[in-house]
C-alpha cells in the first residue's frame, strides 16, 4: 500500500454525540507474554488458554486498509496495542505500510505503539526505521519482587528499564510510560518510580499515572482499589512541586502537569473518578476484525468479512461512516450513574 484511495471529508466526522472522529486504535494480537491481574489473571488466562488462530487475525495489509480508510475520513493518529503488539510476527513491514498513508493534511498519520518492554532492545532499531513515530511503555513497579509479582511470570524489571534505553538510543523519545495504580498493590512505588524516572532519563521519558479500571470482567475490579488521581499527584507534589500543563490536542486522555524544577513532566489518566467520555475522539480495532467504540463496550462490529467479501473503498468507508456517526458509548459516564453492562470485552483483546 502507497498512499490512501479516498479524499479526506472537508469537516470532522462527528459521532452521535459530537465528538469528532480523530484516533484509530488497532489491536494486532490477543496474545500477551505477562499475566497482569488488571488485565490477565492467570488464574483465567491459564496455560491452557485458547488464543486467536492466526489465520483468523487480519492479515497486515488488511488493517492498513482499515487505516487508510479512517484516516481518509479524518484518523491522524494510528496506536497498535495488543495483547503485546512486539510479539506480532511482521511489525515492522505494517508499520511501514501504515506510515506511507497520508492525512488530509498531507503528513503521514502519528503512529505510536504501547508495550510491555520486554522485546524493546531487539525490535527498536527497526520499528523506527520502519516510520513508528512514539511509544509507551508500561512499568508498574521499581521494585523488581513486586514488578515480578504483577507481572506473574517473572520478568525483572531491569528487562524492561533496559528496553526503554534501547528505545532512547533508536531515536525514540520522549517516551511515555504508564503506570497503573492499585491501592495496597503498588501505590507505595509512586514516588521511588518517578524519582527513578527523573534521575535515569529526564525529560526524555513522560510518567503517566492510570487509575485501575474496570476493563473486561475478569480483573476482580473494586472501587476500593482505586487510588484517585488528584491523591497520586498529591503524593508527587509534596515531594516535588508540580504546575498544570496545557492539553495538546482534544480528547487528551492524560491531564498533563510538569514539576517545577524543571525535572520533566508526568501525566495522570483518570477514567474512574473523572470521566472523559465527552470528547473521547477514540475507536478501536481488534485483531479478529472487529471494531469497538469503547474500550468497555461488549459488542463489536465485524470488518473482517466486509473485508473478505469484496467491498470496495467506498463501500468500506461508507460502513465507517455510519458506525462512527452512530456511536453513543459513554461508559464512564454510566459507571458514576451505577449504570454498567454486565458483559464487556477482555483489555488485551481490544488494547487499552
Amino acid at each position: 500500500m502507497t498512499g490512501n484511495t479516498l479524499a479526506a471529508p472537508p469537516t470532522p466526522l462527528r459521532d452521535a454525540r459530537g465528538r469528532a472522529l480523530r484516533d484509530l486504535r488497532i489491536s494486532v494480537t490477543d496474545r500477551c507474554n505477562f499475566r497482569c491481574g488488571y488485565c490477565m489473571p492467570k488464574s483465567v488466562f491459564s496455560q491452557t488458554h485458547r488464543f486467536l488462530p492466526h489465520a483468523d487475525l487480519l492479515r497486515h495489509e488488511e488493517t492498513a486498509r482499515v487505516a487508510a480508510a479512517f484516516v481518509s475520513l479524518g484518523v491522524h493518529k494510528l496506536r497498535l496495542t495488543g495483547g503485546e503488539p512486539l510479539l506480532r510476527k511482521g511489525l515492522p513491514e505494517l508499520v511501514a505500510q501504515l506510515a506511507a498513508l497520508r492525512t488530509h493534511a498531507g503528513r503521514a498519520p502519528d503512529i505510536a505503539l504501547t508495550t510491555n518492554g520486554t522485546l524493546l532492545a531487539r525490535q527498536a532499531p527497526a520499528l523506527r526505521a520502519a516510520g513508528l513515530t512514539r511509544l509507551t511503555v508500561s512499568v508498574d513497579a521499581l521494585d523488581d519482587a513486586l514488578f515480578q509479582r504483577i507481572n506473574d511470570v517473572g520478568v525483572p524489571v531491569a528487562q524492561v528499564l533496559d528496553g526503554i534505553d534501547a528505545a532512547l538510543a533508536a531515536g525514540f523519545g520522549p517516551i511515555k510510560l504508564n503506570m497503573v495504580v492499585q491501592r495496597g498493590v503498588n501505590d507505595h512505588e509512586i514516588v521511588p518510580l518517578a524519582a527513578h524516572v527523573r534521575a535515569r532519563w529526564g525529560t526524555q521519558a513522560v510518567l503517566r499515572f492510570i487509575e485501575f479500571m474496570d476493563v473486561g470482567t475478569t480483573n476482580g475490579w473494586r472501587m476500593d482499589q482505586v487510588l484517585p488521581a488528584d491523591a497520586v499527584r498529591e503524593r508527587l507534589h509534596a515531594q516535588w512541586p508540580l504546575e498544570p500543563l496545557d492539553a495538546q490536542a482534544p480528547g487528551e486522555t492524560a491531564r498533563r502537569w510538569r514539576y517545577a524544577d524543571g525535572g520533566g513532566e508526568v501525566g495522570f489518566i483518570a477514567s474512574v473518578t473523572r470521566a472523559f467520555c465527552h470528547d473521547c475522539n477514540r475507536v478501536r480495532l481488534s485483531a479478529l476484525g472487529r471494531l469497538y467504540g469503547c474500550l468497555f463496550a461488549s459488542q463489536g462490529n465485524d470488518l473482517r468479512a466486509l473485508l473478505r467479501g469484496g467491498a470496495s473503498d467506498a463501500e468500506l468507508a461508507a460502513h465507517l461512516t455510519a458506525f462512527w456517526q452512530a456511536r453513543d458509548d459513554r461508559y464512564s459516564e454510566l459507571r458514576g450513574q451505577g449504570q454498567v453492562p454486565e458483559q464487556r470485552i477482555e483489555m488485551h483483546y481490544i488494547g487499552g
